[in-house]
């Protein structure tokens, strides 16, 4: 590899795209290591008074990547490489540009790349038109993790198909390997997290072999990162679809189709997007419509405040402790301050990971605290409750063991949940990818990672399936008396009633939801 000299203009160049001096230093962190492959013309199309290379590279300096590798065909004259020359030397930014003579070397500098490095490795095609947030959420995700930026749109040469499920690719595609019920399309990003890196390294291998004996069809120049996403998921690596919602990602394949890209972009809220995409899908139904259809609005002016995922929990608890001594009041007014603090404090348990997702600061005390603090919220608050009920002349002495009976249900619950998720995650360990058999010279994937289900498991995975739309959708979550109806449940029922009304109302659908678990985990076990 040539290295390139460093450039004095990068402060000026930046400024010119709205860059402000901040951004550009960044904290010491894990960075990725970037190969951007210029392997045609079309990284050289003009964008702003520069290339879309020097555009793609501007905006990696934004992101935590430490080295960039540039490949190219090794013609000097190529034009994009006198965008990216001048901003060499960018606090940790440092690139290098390397001369390949086809795809299967393209692939040996992947494969090369991957074995010397010690932090995530990400492929890129220099023809990529994104905005900034699309590619942080891959290459900015905390995790480093390997994942590939999916969006949705109809497959074609530059989106190549893939099936997702459950948020992981699980299929991928290109112009030789195929995909069946594609729902999805690649967009030309890919991160390879530091634990997979051999992986990467064998797969690139494997390729670069079967494209210098020419077994991989039409397979060209443009479509190494497309080769590297199906031969990773065909090797049984988990990859994350990172999914971009509103915003854009796309490659191009001429200056028209460039020019329209870029134009795309400035009609994109980009902080909106990225705000939408810290709201959490798949939630309960009182999560969704009466916490998160609002609770986005105090997200923005946390993060101005610099509060911490952590601190919000932390406010969360205590509005938690607070509704617990109200309801130890035991009075009917007392009994609706307690409820309104309970609602607050599932608001703020939301927003303390919608905080997270907008400012990407995971961290594995914060997600231990924030699992924690549920178990911990809800038994205070049984126990607030208990105590006011067992304070009034005419409360019952066994409110007690109905706190009790609802403290051990939900733990039966919260056990079976995670050992359940325990047990799906030590099969996954168990299956290692390198005894599974995959032929990356078959252009249909046909690697079986499941045992066939039962008949009985098989009909009720099916009719689960057809039921995840519409009315019945929610009814399949609210059925499971997930956290925030069971907030919304003690809330309601302890404003209007009393703390038996709550303890027996949360027993008789616990219960049901127990049962209704064990039946749907009973069922997957055998499929």
């Amino acid at each position: 590899m040539v290295e390139l000299g460093s450039g004095n203009a990068m402060g000026a160049d930046l400024s010119r795209h709205g860059v402000s001096d901040n951004l550009v230093s960044r904290a010491e962190a894990a960075r990725s290591v970037v190969v951007v492959f210029a392997t045609t013309p079309l990284a050289g199309l003009a964008c702003a008074g520069g290339s879309l290379l020097g555009r793609l590279t501007r905006q990696l300096i934004l992101l935590p990547v430490r080295d960039v590798h540039v490949v190219t065909r090794g013609d000097d004259s190529f034009r994009g490489l006198d965008d990216v020359a001048g901003l060499d030397g960018a606090g940790e930014f440092r690139h290098t540009v390397a001369a390949s003579d086809g795809l299967a070397e393209d692939l040996r500098i992947v494969a090369r790349v991957a074995r010397s490095s010690t932090s995530a490795v990400a492929v890129l095609s220099g023809d990529v038109v994104a905005h900034t947030e699309a590619l942080a959420t891959l290459l900015e995700h905390p995790s480093r993790s390997t994942g590939a930026i999916i969006g949705n749109g109809e497959a074609g040469p530059l989106r190549p198909p893939v099936r997702t499920e459950w948020s992981k690719v699980v299929s991928a595609g290109n112009s030789f390997h195929q995909v069946e019920w594609a729902n999805g399309t690649f967009r030309g990003v890919l991160q390879v997290g530091e634990a997979h890196l051999g992986s990467l390294a064998d797969v690139a291998d494997e390729l670069a072999r079967l494209a210098q004996s020419r077994q991989l069809g039409r397979a060209g120049d443009t479509e190494v990162a497309d080769l590297l996403l199906a031969g990773l998921v065909r090797a049984g690596v988990p990859v994350r679809a990172a999914a971009i919602g509103p915003l854009h990602c796309e490659r191009v394949a001429g200056q028209i189709a460039a020019d329209t890209a870029v134009q795309r972009l400035a009609e994109v809220d980009e902080q909106a997007a990225r705000l939408d995409a810290a709201i959490k899908t798949g939630d309960g139904f009182f999560a969704t419509y009466c916490v998160s259809s609002w609770s986005r609005r105090l997200v923005r002016p946390a993060a101005r405040m610099s509060l911490t995922p952590n601190a919000v929990t932390g406010i969360s608890i205590g509005l938690a402790a607070i509704a617990a001594v109200w309801f130890s009041e035991g009075d009917r007014l007392a009994q609706i301050i307690g409820a309104l603090a309970l609602y607050l404090s599932f608001v703020l348990d939301c927003v303390d990971g919608q905080l997270a997702r907008y400012t990407r600061t995971f961290s594995p005390l914060g997600n231990w605290l924030d699992a924690i603090s549920d178990r911990v919220k809800e038994n205070v608050v049984y126990a607030g409750l208990a105590v006011g009920y067992a304070a009034a002349p005419e409360g019952p002495r066994d409110i007690w063991a109905l706190a009790v009976a609802v403290m051990i249900l939900q733990t039966i619950r919260h056990l079976v949940d995670f050992s359940y998720s325990g047990s799906v995650a030590d099969a996954a360990k168990a299956a290692d990818p390198a005894e599974q058999e995959y032929s990356l010279a078959d252009p249909w994937d046909t690697v079986q990672r499941t045992r066939p289900a039962t008949t009985g498991a098989a009909s009720v995975l099916a009719l689960s399936r057809r039921l995840d739309s519409g009315a019945a959708y929610w009814l399949k979550k609210i059925i499971v008396l997930p956290i925030g109806e069971r907030m919304a449940l003690i809330a309601v029922t302890a404003a209007l009633f009393d703390a038996r009304v709550t303890f027996l109302a949360l027993l008789t659908w616990g219960g049901g939801a127990l049962l209704y678990t064990l039946a749907g985990r009973i069922a997957r076990s055998f499929a």
